[in-house]
């Protein structure tokens, strides 16, 4: 079975999200999952340099201490997932493009997963500029990729027209926000939903399957 999970890498919903998934996995019996992570830009016009922290707050929330109250219902729900969200850190909102960017070429070494997770942490757990070249690429290396592939890569404008062409199918699919859940290219769940909903969707995937007489 494939699970595509449509995201962005500055979304904290996501990292929640991804720990549901895993844990929804663990316990379903099914079947082998292949996962594939698909993009998403909640800021599509964010400047290519990203935004100073304080400044992308103003203009989305109205200030820290709205966007405060946005947060505290993430950080209670993220510490319910083994994750310590640490927004305090966080000097700068990237443009995601270039951490898409990224996963998508780490899919092609076969370190997708890795990446994402080095992704998320290095971002909510550390407060790392992840839309940086050299950030990004250090971060690439502690998943294991290599570091002047990954640097000639990420400087280079490689995959940006089929990271924009994703978006485009995830957004013409009816994806408004994420993360969404793909499974079997037959079940859609938005939203960082509980794992048993995922495990209750995992296995509908494969009753509709079965019932369309399609092999796995």
């Amino acid at each position: 079975m494939r699970i595509d999970i449509v995201s962005d890498t500055i979304c904290p919903w996501c990292f929640i999200g991804k720990r549901r998934l895993e844990r929804a996995l663990a316990r379903w019996p099914g079947e082998r999952v292949e996962i594939g992570w698909r993009p998403f830009q909640l800021n599509p016009e964010m400047p290519s340099a990203g935004m100073d922290r304080h400044a992308y707050l103003e203009t989305k929330f109205g200030g820290a201490e709205r966007a405060q109250r946005v947060y505290t219902p993430i950080i209670e729900a993220g510490l319910g997932e083994g994750i310590a969200f640490a927004f305090d850190k966080i000097r700068r909102t990237p443009n995601t493009l270039l951490s898409h960017r990224l996963i998508r070429h780490a899919g092609d070494k076969g370190r997708q997963g890795e990446v994402v997770e080095a992704l998320f942490r290095g971002y909510f757990l550390s407060g790392q500029d992840i839309g940086d070249v050299e950030i990004a690429t250090e971060i690439a290396v502690s998943a294991g990729l290599g570091r002047d592939e990954t640097r000639t890569f990420l400087a280079s404008d490689a995959e940006c027209e089929d990271v924009a062409a994703e978006e485009s199918l995830a957004r013409s699919l009816g994806i408004q926000g994420v993360p969404c859940f793909i499974i079997d290219r037959r079940v859609m769940v938005s939203g960082a939903q509980p794992a048993d909903v995922l495990a209750r969707a995992f296995d509908r995937a494969v009753a509709d399957r079965a019932e369309a007489g399609v092999a796995s």
